[in-house]
């Protein structure tokens, strides 16, 4: 670290357990980020301003005028743009020392694969189970932790899923793919604005936590969170030891 960086982060150095050796690993981590959005746009403002070394940010769609009620990494004047190229000229703005990797593609199949066993941590910030699921097998089968979140209406949840710990459970042990369950999509049900800040926050204070080795993680636990009663509601997890995702890979470790 040079001096301008221990003068940027240097609240972070204050901090009992983080040091310079602390900042250092995140300056030198790879977040993987899929999603844009309301739960995007305010992970990828504190993963960025936290010095998070190297960020990529996947998202096929384009700002709308609807979207800056609440996806606050976007900008009135990006009306029409791509918002991973949106979020990455925000991100450029507030530390430009992080480098910013823009994809404006919807991530599948090996390209997937690719992206995450790249990263050191992934965030799932989309609004939909089908990626939600594809997320969730591209990490498992790479062993890399994965920080879900999702909000809608006035309810959010975060979640943790870190197969490197023993007896961890996945995304599919929580929500089978085959569970017929409908996708609730904010442009169809609405979500309250602040919420996706709390839960996209959230997110991107368990990554940090998991990039730096500080304090315990949401592994094993997932966080509901009402909005309107303001109350926080936690269950543990549990692997289901027939789970079609990470049934296998779990035994083979062993």
């Amino acid at each position: 670290m040079d001096d301008a960086q221990r003068l940027r982060y240097s609240r972070h150095l204050l901090l009992d357990g983080f040091d310079e050796g602390t900042q250092e690993r995140l300056l030198g981590a790879r977040a993987l980020v899929v999603g844009a959005g309301g739960l995007g746009s305010p992970a990828l403002l504190y993963l960025a301003s936290s010095g998070v070394g190297h960020l990529t940010v996947a998202d096929a769609d384009a700002v709308d005028l609807t979207n800056l009620q609440r996806q606050v990494v976007h900008r009135v004047d990006r009306v029409g743009c791509n918002k991973a190229q949106s979020a990455a000229a925000t991100l450029a703005a507030i530390n430009p020392e992080v480098t910013v990797e823009a994809l404006a593609e919807r991530l599948e199949g090996g390209r997937l694969a690719e992206l995450v066993a790249r990263a050191d941590v992934v965030l799932d910030c989309s609004d939909n189970f089908a990626t939600r699921h594809a997320v969730n097998a591209a990490c498992v089968r790479a062993r890399v932790p994965l920080v879900s979140g999702a909000a809608v209406r006035y309810d959010g949840q975060v979640a943790v899923f870190d197969l490197r710990r023993p007896g961890a459970a996945c995304y599919h042990c929580l929500f089978p793919a085959d569970a017929r369950e409908a996708d609730e999509r904010c442009a169809t049900m609405g979500v309250f604005a602040p919420l996706v800040g709390v839960i996209g926050t959230m997110q991107a204070m368990e990554a940090l936590k998991l990039l730096a080795g500080l304090g315990e993680t949401l592994a094993g636990r997932l966080l509901l969170f009402d909005a309107r009663g303001a109350r926080w509601h936690e269950v543990r997890l549990t692997p289901d030891p027939n789970c079609a995702v990470c049934g296998e890979p779990r035994a083979a470790a062993a």
